[in-house]
């Protein structure tokens, strides 16, 4: 069965960690598509909506390239963002009682 080429090109990305998670695991990758039409009002309800189907589609990869080889054999037009950059700073748990000059220690 041929798989027809899609209208929107993907977007290759790794998802930000989740704010409530501190740990440093391995993301997966994404590959999600670009909107290929506008979205209109329900006439019924009046929500956005759409017959685009492909935007609601998430893969997920194990690696970039793993991604990229499946947009390439599929014909599938892609941007690939780079992961955003985690910045990790050394902290200690006696910084949290540290006094610093100027702090009264009510408040911020």
């Amino acid at each position: 069965m041929a798989i027809e080429p899609h209208a929107a090109p993907a977007w290759i990305f790794q998802p930000a960690p989740n704010a409530m998670q501190s740990g440093r695991r391995k993301r997966p990758w994404h590959l999600e598509f670009d909107p290929a039409a506008a979205q209109q009002l329900s006439p019924l309800m009046g929500w956005p909506g759409g017959a685009d189907m492909d935007q609601e589609l998430v893969l997920r990869f194990p690696t970039r390239e793993a991604a990229v080889a499946f947009a390439e054999r599929h014909g599938i037009r892609y941007t690939v963002e780079p992961p955003p950059r985690e910045a990790i700073t050394p902290k200690s748990y006696a910084d949290n009682f540290r006094w610093r000059p100027g702090d009264t220690g009510y408040g911020p």
